[in-house]
Parts: C-alpha cells; sequence; structure tokens
C-alpha cells in the first residue's frame, strides 16, 4: 500500500519538509535538500526580495528540482503585512501556496492566534492554500480550521530552540480530536530522533530548517532526518506495543528450563 502525504488535494511521498535559510553555502544547501527527499521546500519571503530578484538561484533550483515552493511569510506581525507579502508572492512565484506566520512575540517567536486566523480568513478568501504555523492551542486550530484551512502546522517548540516536542499532551491531544486532519509538526524539533518520535505520535510530516542548517554536516544531518521520519511513520502505521506499570517476561514460561531438565535427567540415571 502506497503511504503518501495529501495536502490540499496533492499526494507527496516525502513526510519531511526543510527550509532554504542558514545554510554554509548555496551548494550545501542544494545537497542537503537532495539527501533530505523533502519534495516540498520553504522560502522566506521577507528575506528573499522577489522584485529585486535576490533569491532568483534559488527560486530556480527550485523549479529545476521539481518540488513544490511553499513560500512563508516569516517576520510579518500583522494581518495587512500578510496579506500583501501574499500576493506579491502569488505574482511573482506562481503558487498559491502559502506557510502563514503572524509572529506575535519577539522573544520566543510565538505566533498571534487573533492575527492569525484574522490572516487566514482573508487568504482563504482570495484562493490560497493556507498552512498556518500555530502553537499546539486546540481551540486556536479548530478555529483555524472553521475559517478554511486545511492543514495545520502546530510548533513542537520555538522555532530554532531544537528543543523538540516540549508539550506532549497538547499534541497527542490535537492528534486525537482531529484525526482526520494533516497535522505537520513545524518549529522546535533539534533532533532526529525528535522527528521520528513526532510521527509515531501519529503526525502526519515535519518540516526543519535549523537543525539540518547548522549542524556539522548538514548534508549527513538530512539523510539522518530522512530516514529518522520513516522509521517514525512505518512503525506507527505497525503499532507500538501499550506500555506497562510493571514487567513482562518476553518469554512465556511453560515450564521447567530445558537446560535444568537435562541435569535432572542426568541426577536420575
Amino acid at each position: 500500500m502506497v503511504d503518501t502525504l495529501k495536502l490540499y488535494g496533492n499526494a507527496f511521498g516525502s513526510r519531511l519538509l526543510v527550509g532554504t535559510a542558514l545554510y554554509p553555502s548555496p551548494a550545501i544547501m542544494r545537497e542537503s535538500v537532495a539527501a533530505s527527499g523533502a519534495e516540498i521546500i520553504t522560502l522566506s519571503l521577507r528575506r528573499q526580495n522577489p522584485e529585486q530578484q535576490q533569491g532568483r538561484m534559488l527560486w530556480d533550483y527550485i523549479r529545476e528540482s521539481g518540488c513544490q515552493l511553499l513560500p512563508n511569510t516569516a517576520g510579518c506581525k500583522t494581518p495587512k503585512e500578510v496579506i500583501a507579502l501574499a500576493e506579491m508572492s502569488r505574482e511573482i512565484f506562481g503558487t498559491d501556496w502559502l506557510k502563514l506566520e503572524v509572529i506575535g512575540d519577539d522573544y520566543n517567536l510565538q505566533p498571534d492566534p487573533f492575527g492569525l486566523i484574522e490572516a487566514a480568513r482573508e487568504l482563504v478568501k482570495r484562493g490560497f492554500k493556507v498552512l498556518p504555523y500555530c502553537t499546539d492551542d486546540l481551540v486556536v486550530c479548530r478555529k483555524l480550521l472553521d475559517v478554511g484551512c486545511e492543514v495545520l502546522m502546530p510548533w513542537g517548540s520555538p522555532i530554532g530552540t531544537g528543543r523538540g516536542l516540549m508539550n506532549k499532551y497538547n499534541l497527542q491531544t490535537l492528534r486525537e480530536r482531529l484525526p482526520d486532519t494533516p497535522l505537520i509538526i513545524d518549529a522546535g524539533i533539534g533532533a532526529p530522533s525528535q522527528a521520528g518520535e513526532a510521527m509515531e505520535m501519529g503526525f502526519d510530516a515535519v518540516l526543519l530548517n535549523t537543525a539540518i542548517a547548522r549542524a556539522q554536516n548538514p548534508v549527513l544531518m538530512a539523510q539522518a532526518f530522512r530516514l529518522a521520519i520513516e522509521a517514525g511513520r512505518v512503525a506507527r502505521n505497525a503499532g507500538l506495543m501499550l506500555q506497562r506499570q510493571t514487567a513482562s517476561p518476553s518469554t512465556p514460561t511453560l515450564d521447567m528450563p530445558f537446560w535444568q531438565q537435562s541435569i535432572n535427567v542426568g541426577e536420575e540415571a
């Protein structure tokens, strides 16, 4: 059975989405993206001025790779900023896919839930396929779905911290209460084991940037994340064992051990 990631009616073989910032060089970025196997690549619009063609080389690479471009609105703090940037992105890059970010706090880059919902509502009306970066708040996530978002991207922990899945209770609640919504963990993942754990919990995909770009060997780390996410997904599908409070022997005891039986037989003879 083919296990694909389905987002807005499109199917993807990879469940790892990657960013394109912070790499030591464009060449290493390209090698790392290839090693990750990612089919969706995100690009920060505020840091790539499309009108001045600053991201031309990167944009050319994404087109050559055949990957889905996912422009993001990192750095925007108001719905007005987001809408203007989104329209510019659609005109320049020819895609209506958008990773929506509305930052409400500069210290931990926490999304502004009110601005996020307002911007999402307007973007959906304008025909964008919106993937909002949000916290693990169930109520906010539901309201984003209510305004028309079909995919959600809750954080594992604040962007760039590498602290992994900080609030597993909230994340597990999201997964259980929104069983039919594609959920992509975005931000805070620092190690392949954390990405694998997210997949084991039932999340549909993981988006990464810093953990790969800032690794001592980004290309090798991209490969490690790819393998961890694949393993986590397979484990989820295979069905993890239930945790127990007490020990349980892995080999059931039916009778006396065979070596003890031999000893007893020898003694009787």
